[in-house]
């Protein structure tokens, strides 16, 4: 059997007779509500992020190449997820005289309800131009993420706008602030022939 493994703990006499060693993989499909180990739930790596061990040096922030850590000679804040679901990404585009057009067509692996991905753990297989948002992507010319991505702004020295979900607490912010796709005149890209008939210029793309 393959897996991560995320600890290894000996000695352990909880949950059962004896005294064992017991081995932790991620990847538990369980999702239980009295969960001692939710970092066991994502099958993918995760960075570990201790902020009593943090000295708020700043070098993480200058070397982080997703601008992950804000610090502060107080405080320090870890942007495990900064993502706000709008889905404009996921977005067709056309690149016409050294600019980025948005269209109004989506993926058709796009759920237009609540602006995530289908298939999101096997993207890149199914959909051969999907892109990973690295470093390279965010600071890629002409731009083709929408402005209101928070990869591009803080990379770029921006804050965070007040309705994303990091400053709310609240996933559906971004939705409720009408800052994502949810409610827009989208057009499946299945059903789309010519991609010029459909740019838009939504003052947040």
């Amino acid at each position: 059997m393959n897996g991560y493994i995320f600890n290894i703990q000996k000695f352990c006499t909880n949950d059962g007779n004896g005294i064992r060693t017991v081995v932790f993989l991620k990847g538990c499909p369980l999702h239980c509500l009295w969960c001692h180990n939710p970092e066991s739930q994502k099958l993918k790596p995760e960075i570990s992020f201790s902020e009593e061990r943090c000295i708020h040096c700043g070098r993480c922030e200058k070397l982080c190449p997703k601008g992950c850590h804000k610090v502060s000679p107080t405080d320090h804040v870890f942007l495990r997820e900064k993502c706000d679901g709008c889905g404009k990404c996921c977005l067709n585009k056309l690149e016409i005289k050294g600019k980025i057009k948005f269209t109004n067509t989506y993926c058709r692996f796009l759920n237009c309800k609540n602006c995530l991905c289908k298939i999101y753990a096997h993207r890149f297989e199914v959909v051969r131009d999907c892109r990973d948002i690295d470093l390279a992507a965010v600071r890629e010319k002409p731009r083709w993420l929408p402005k209101t991505c928070a990869y591009w702004l803080l990379d770029n020295g921006y804050d965070l706008p007040l309705w994303h979900p990091l400053i709310t607490g609240d996933a559906m912010s971004v939705h409720n602030s009408g800052n994502s796709l949810t409610g827009r005149n989208l057009v499946n890209e299945s059903e789309v022939d010519d991609y010029e008939n459909y740019i838009v210029d939504w003052p947040d793309l």
